[in-house]
């Protein structure tokens, strides 16, 4: 068993089962780290709680909502406004967050009259929203109050509203994904079948594991519309309250995060009989596929064709010409759960980049079996690593960029590797043909900066030039400049030949495509 205990966890010997490095011949028996189990004292996990899980993950996106927690406001402020959940409705999920602010006396005393009093002054502060969601925290679910009665309460009164519950206190599970379980199952015992949507198409879908992150689910629900498809409801990014009620009358569920949210379409499809069909949508193959399975569940695979070839025509020459300048460039794949395997063949099949190192804080043994039989020999896979292991694996990797979250991204920046946000992102969407792109182009942006090459430089002994501009690691190395350019011994005295930088990168690369995108450029060269 190709286990690895880091220098930093030999006091934690338990953590060495947590770990692995992928070796020669091995299949997932032998290198697949333990997963999805309480964290090891001592360990100082980065993980979220449950309900972290249900309400930041998959309660929040929804957008026509009040979300309230029940419990002490560092909660709530805890999972406000760190991922690009947007709406098509002025981003109110984003703006406002609300708590109950129970302290010691509450505790004591009990926090029932203090809840419906705050649901009363949230229905009255903003009247124009009729529907509300509440959460359970750890405090409140160990006093016990009861917080479906206090609901029913405010709904007898306030006969327009209506009052979903999410009890999922965060020692609900081992980490988020215990939380992403509960509000699934909570949302469909609660509320789906109570409400009859509209149907205005012959193919129907809820899209359900989709939360918006920059845009992605527009992307997405663009090609569902040319196909013809109403998509009945999104669960839950800029998804409607009254939407999800009806997800019961959709002939299909289109599943994208499976880690966060097969668990209410297995249900839709014990309790309604609807299918469930998984997609990715990352990846020009991968969405490809995907497109392809809808259309021939419906019986329409040519106009998914149609998307498929209009969309490869247009994106991929650019995806080329990023894959060209991105191949070999090691990147360390440290995301949440499901982006751990849809990302770790793709980025490497389609983008050049080699995949040193993946890991989860709370995905399940499932996600490391997919993510790991996509990765190749001598990846270290990581169980729930904390910071002092994460800074081990890049200077054991000295991968040239990561893609990750805030917590572990900054850190990374602290030893000269840049990150790319795994969970909100840096210019997104990046689903979608035209997304694909985009990523790529934030991963050269990130790699070639011209910031992130002044960082690498030591002020004390480096000699900084102050009377040029920076010139990028592609401007400098040799096997990217025209041949007549290679080896010159003064690469600046090419660049002041040329007025503006675009002069330059049409004489450097006159093969580059013209797109929406363009490599964001051009910020890529010189500045004067």
């Amino acid at each position: 068993m190709p286990h690895h205990l880091f220098e930093c966890s030999q006091v934690i010997p338990e953590r060495k089962e947590h770990a692995v490095i992928k070796g020669k011949g091995e299949d997932l028996t032998s290198c697949l780290p333990k997963g999805y189990l309480n964290t090891i004292p001592g360990s100082i996990s980065e993980r979220g709680c449950a309900y972290c899980g249900a309400k930041h993950v998959i309660g929040t996106p929804m957008k026509d909502v009040i979300h309230i927690s029940h419990g002490p406001v560092g909660c709530t402020y805890d999972t406000w406004q760190t991922k690009r959940y947007i709406s098509d409705n002025d981003n109110f999920q984003l703006k406002y967050t609300f708590a109950t602010d129970v302290k010691e006396k509450h505790i004591v005393f009990g926090a029932e009259k203090q809840l419906k009093q705050n649901i009363l002054e949230a229905f009255k502060a903003f009247p124009h929203i009729k529907r509300m969601t509440i959460y359970q925290t750890c405090a409140t679910a160990l006093i016990g109050d009861d917080i479906e009665a206090i609901a029913q309460e405010v709904m007898e009164e306030l006969p327009d509203t209506d009052i979903f519950i999410c009890n999922s206190p965060g020692f609900a599970g081992p980490s988020q994904s215990g939380g992403h379980h509960k509000i699934n199952i909570a949302w469909i015992n609660q509320k789906v079948g109570t409400l009859e949507p509209k149907i205005t198409s012959d193919y129907v879908i809820n899209y359900v594991g989709e939360y918006n992150i920059q845009g992605d689910q527009e992307v997405m629900t663009d090609y569902f519309k040319r196909m013809g498809i109403q998509v009945l409801s999104t669960f839950t990014g800029n998804g409607s309250y009254d939407d999800l009620r009806g997800m019961h009358r959709a002939h299909l569920n289109v599943l994208e995060c499976a880690r966060s949210a097969e668990y209410i379409c297995d249900e839709l499809r014990e309790r309604y009989g609807i299918p469930r069909l998984d997609i990715d949508g990352f990846g020009f193959k991968a969405l490809s596929d995907s497109l392809r399975k809808i259309g021939l569940f419906f019986g329409i695979e040519d106009r998914a064709e149609q998307i498929i070839a209009e969309e490869t025509a247009r994106w991929k020459p650019e995806l080329d010409w990023y894959k060209a300048r991105l191949q070999g460039k090691k990147v360390c794949l440290w995301p949440g759960g499901s982006k751990l395997w849809h990302w770790a063949h793709a980025i490497e099949e389609e983008m050049g980049v080699k995949v040193v190192s993946v890991y989860t804080k709370f995905g399940h043994q499932g996600d490391m079996e997919k993510g790991i039989s996509r990765c190749g020999e001598g990846t270290l896979a990581i169980d729930d690593p904390n910071e002092l292991e994460g800074l081990e694996a890049l200077e054991m990797l000295k991968p040239d960029v990561i893609f990750t979250g805030k917590r572990p991204g900054e850190m990374a920046k602290k030893v000269n590797v840049p990150y790319l946000n795994a969970h909100a992102y840096h210019n997104g969407p990046w689903k979608g043909f035209e997304g694909w792109v985009r990523f790529a182009r934030d991963i050269y942006n990130a790699i070639y900066s011209p910031i992130h090459q002044l960082s690498l430089l030591d002020i004390s002994q480096d000699e900084i030039p102050g009377d040029q501009g920076f010139v990028t690691r592609r401007m400098m190395s040799d096997r990217n400049l025209p041949e007549d350019l290679r080896h010159s011994t003064e690469l600046r005295e090419y660049t002041g030949k040329y007025d503006s930088v675009s002069d330059l990168r049409k004489k450097t690369y006159p093969d580059f495509p013209s797109s929406n995108t363009g490599p964001s450029a051009e910020a890529e060269a010189v500045a004067d």
